[in-house]
């Protein structure tokens, strides 16, 4: 089974945080699972790298290289089909519109995968959810 990243389910998995959930661990380091981290998430580690709302013990280019390497994660890239997949998600009444959700909801939907998060919002969506 193939799963997508949410980028709070990244950071708690390569830093063994205790607010990652067993059942997301589990997944996540299963050998038969495959993994991936949205070129999303890293843009919005890089926002919040440059807020000073995220500090990394490395570069970020480097923090993303040696994590997704060690965990053999794959990056999955933004293209012209996620965009236009964005474009026709609605606006539910939770009033979701975090721009990296839903281009992570929009690859999900593309690709088929299963999102590791534990934000209840995504289930607004025609995706699967594990947490």
């Amino acid at each position: 089974m193939s799963f997508l990243l949410d980028t709070h389910a990244f950071l708690w998995f390569v830093n063994d945080h205790s607010s990652l959930s067993v059942t997301a661990k589990d997944i996540i380091e299963d050998q038969q699972s495959v993994v991936y981290l949205s070129a999303a998430n890293i843009w919005e580690m890089a926002i919040k790298t440059s807020l000073r709302k995220l500090a990394l013990p490395a570069s970020l280019q480097q923090f993303i290289e040696t994590h997704t390497a060690r965990n053999d994660f794959g990056i999955l890239q933004i293209t012209a089909e996620h965009a236009e997949t964005v474009a026709k998600l609605p606006f539910p009444e939770s009033g979701h519109r975090d721009p990296f959700d839903r281009m992570i909801i929009a690859q999900a939907i593309c690709h088929d995968l299963t999102i590791i998060t534990r934000d209840a919002a995504f289930s607004d969506y025609p995706v699967q959810r594990i947490w």
